[in-house]
């Protein structure tokens, strides 16, 4: 089925820009057709959209959110990931991460009754942060990253958001698949089990 086909197709784009045109041209069906089946999706809790963050609203509204599951696992068996060990090769292994990290975050605000007020920033130079989030006129940032090992590089899209906002940055997080956590340049870089727990912390 066409429907099938575009959920499975959605699975593969986890983490990237939604684009319905492009949809469209591999389902076969209309750009209105794409849009209303991930109305359902959204709907029925399967996918998510994360919208970016621009100081313009307006901004806000028009520009393309990133596309992610609520359910990892389900994502997993659509891109017909059966194991660790085969997760562990594919090459969606980094954003199938992000997004487990990010559900798990969404999932905190949702239990408590609040409203998501996640972002991502991306700018026109391809600077990014994978998660901002919107306290007031305050941010707490976090990239994700599913590698096991430190490299100060994974800080340079929070570093350079820092710039943008130097009075306005709550707190920042480095999440990833390490064990070792520690504050770098007033980063804290967390093991990902303990990251929905600390993100929202004042």
């Amino acid at each position: 089925m066409l429907f099938q086909k575009f959920v499975r197709l959605c699975a593969g784009r986890i983490g990237q820009i939604f684009n319905a045109h492009q949809l469209s041209n591999e389902v076969g069906v209309s750009v209105p057709t794409i849009k209303s089946w991930l109305s359902l999706l959204q709907t029925s809790y399967i996918v998510f959209l994360l919208p970016p963050y621009f100081e313009n609203i307006k901004k806000r509204l028009i520009k393309s959110p990133k596309l992610y599951f609520y359910d990892v696992g389900f994502a997993s068996y659509l891109l017909g990931i059966e194991s660790p060990e085969q997760i562990s090769r594919d090459p969606l292994r980094g954003n199938l991460f992000e997004n487990l990290v990010l559900s798990e975050l969404i999932k905190t605000r949702i239990n408590k009754g609040l409203d998501m007020n996640l972002y991502f920033f991306r700018d026109q130079h391809q600077n990014e942060v994978d998660v901002v989030f919107k306290r007031g006129s305050l941010f707490t940032t976090a990239e994700i990253k599913s590698a096991q090992t430190f490299t100060s590089h994974f800080l340079n899209g929070l570093l350079y958001f820092r710039k943008l906002f130097p009075q306005r940055i709550e707190n920042e997080f480095l999440i990833y698949d390490g064990d070792l956590e520690q504050d770098v340049k007033g980063i804290h870089v967390l093991n990902y089990r303990n990251a929905a727990e600390r993100f929202f912390e004042n």
